[in-house]
């Protein structure tokens, strides 16, 4: 019954600074910090930065995989462990420092669901002398921008929807809705999508009957 009693639970225990080493590895790291004499605290800590190198032996002896090791043990002593390292030892703050925000490349980011090649589309159209290879180009874009909308959104979308976007994307360079053109129906991308979908579930349904069926054959 006492021993029931004295069970460990890990809810109860601190928690783990790195859990890929287990609570083992972070006892014995405990274990040098407490440790006072100068030099058997560097012979601990070398030794298990070794057990630490040899779960994974293929990098032990890689340099900076030893530093990665080094810096795992601080990091594990919670920056308390005071021995002498053969690399720099990276601070608690460096550690800690957020890495600054990396732009995202959109040039129209109100729109994300068209993708930046649309914009780049429309800023070579616009660039184009208007005739008929420009008002071709402007609806194609138009149509592509109606079927990438269609593929974020199931339900039908109104032309003049796809017009007006087209319309801030061309910085008013581009306006359709004055033209009167029509889209292609929105039903008409819908069921070329199913019929894609139902031609990509039916190869792969084929691809896993013929696995199936080579199972059984010897192979000589």
């Amino acid at each position: 019954m006492n021993l029931v009693e004295n069970l460990e639970y890990n809810t109860e225990r601190p928690k783990l600074i790195i859990p890929e080493y287990g609570r083992h590895f972070q006892k014995m790291v405990d274990h040098a910090v407490s440790i006072k004499d100068s030099a058997e605290r560097n012979r601990v800590a070398k030794a298990i930065i070794s057990v630490m190198g040899n779960l994974q032996p293929h990098l032990r002896d890689v340099p900076d995989f030893q530093h990665k090791l080094w810096d795992q043990l601080f990091i594990m002593s919670d920056f308390k462990l005071d021995v002498e390292s053969p690399f720099p030892i990276t601070s608690k703050e460096v550690l800690q420092q957020r890495p600054d925000a990396l732009e995202y490349p959109q040039n129209f980011p109100k729109y994300r669901f068209y993708g930046n090649n649309i914009k780049r589309m429309i800023d070579v159209a616009v660039k184009w002398e208007k005739g008929d290879m420009r008002d071709g180009l402007e609806y194609a874009i138009a149509n592509h921008m109606k079927k990438c909308y269609l593929n974020w959104n199931k339900d039908t979308v109104d032309d003049k929807a796809i017009f007006k976007h087209l319309y801030e994307l061309s910085d008013g360079q581009i306006d359709l809705a004055s033209d009167g053109e029509n889209l292609t129906d929105s039903g008409q991308f819908l069921k070329n999508r199913g019929i894609k979908s139902t031609r990509s579930s039916n190869t792969n349904s084929g691809k896993k009957n013929q696995r199936n069926n080579n199972r059984g054959k010897k192979r000589y």
